[in-house]
């Protein structure tokens, strides 16, 4: 028998992506080329926060060891933070008030960073997943505000703005941070850099690290000196979709145990997520126009190509 946990998590990945791609069906229709991409950010940025959000309800007393010692109520943070990933995955899959969610989710990720992270860095200076996970966040919580960013109104709207330029800056870093671990260390899977050791079946398995880590270096570095930021985040963002589709996927669907899964599903969404993180960004630098949940084109980026 399946367990709560496995359950929770892959329908809720199941519901929301089918939910955020229907909605996104326009989107996708009156998109061009690489754009189209871009149209199902916000679909790759909202299942992963719904699964991660079912991890949180189905395994709180797991979930609630990961808060920091000194704050009162670990059980009630562990649900609390639950409930908000799976309101912000409804938020985003339908289109609603997508501004504040934006707000919410990049504060929300920015705590993590700062409360967990950091103090694990701290402590650990010399290991690298302890930096690795810094930065995934990081670029989680930036790639939220980008969408904030992006639904702010016109009128104060500009790429030069105080929040697209912060999100460009973590997420440049993060990409060039990531793009030299994959050189560092071939052997690991690639995408966000943890743990999982590339399996013995995969074909070529530095070529896969050594592509992906070309391809975010130079990404990275693009973003962070803003030339070609739209067109480096595309393809930043597609290759962490592809990664997921033709890896991770594969990998998830070998497991056998229930924790082999559970880890499995981690390692699909984060690197969704990731992906979408950076295409949120690219949202901030394209000519693509977003309809929201009136069906009504939003006045968004009308900006020049990056």
């Amino acid at each position: 028998m399946a367990s709560p946990m496995v359950v929770g998590m892959s329908v809720a990945g199941v519901v929301f992506l089918t939910m955020g791609g229907i909605v996104a069906a326009r989107d996708v229709a009156d998109a061009e080329g690489l754009d189209k991409l871009i149209a199902l950010a916000c679909v790759f940025f909202a299942a992963p926060l719904g699964v991660f959000g079912m991890e949180h309800l189905t395994d709180a007393s797991e979930i609630a060891q990961l808060v920091p010692s000194w704050m009162p109520g670990h059980m009630f943070w562990a649900y609390f933070v639950g409930v908000a990933l799976v309101a912000a995955a409804l938020s985003l899959s339908l289109k609603r008030h997508l501004r504040l969610t934006g707000m919410l989710v990049a504060l929300m990720f920015f705590l993590f960073v700062l409360m967990m992270h950091i103090p694990g860095v701290a402590e650990h200076p010399r290991d690298r997943f302890f930096w690795a996970i810094a930065f995934r966040d990081l670029t989680f919580g930036s790639g939220a505000l980008a969408l904030a960013a992006a639904m702010t109104p016109g009128a104060s709207r500009t790429r030069d703005q105080a929040a697209v330029t912060v999100a460009r800056v973590f997420i440049g870093v993060a990409l060039v941070v990531y793009g030299v671990e994959h050189f560092l260390h071939p052997g690991f899977a690639p995408g966000v850099p943890l743990a999982k050791v590339m399996p013995a079946w995969v074909p070529l398995p530095y070529l896969w690290a050594y592509l992906t880590g070309a391809v975010l270096l130079i990404a990275g570095v693009a973003i962070l000196i803003n030339r070609y930021t739209r067109d480096a985040a595309v393809w930043a963002g597609l290759v962490m979709v592809l990664l997921t589709v033709f890896l991770y996927v594969p990998i998830l669907a070998t497991a056998r145990s229930a924790g082999d899964i559970v880890v499995g599903l981690n390692y699909v969404f984060d690197t969704l997520m990731f992906g979408g993180a950076i295409l949120l960004l690219a949202l901030n630098f394209s000519r693509y126009r977003m309809t929201m949940e009136s069906e009504q084109p939003a006045e968004i980026n009308v900006l020049q190509r990056g």
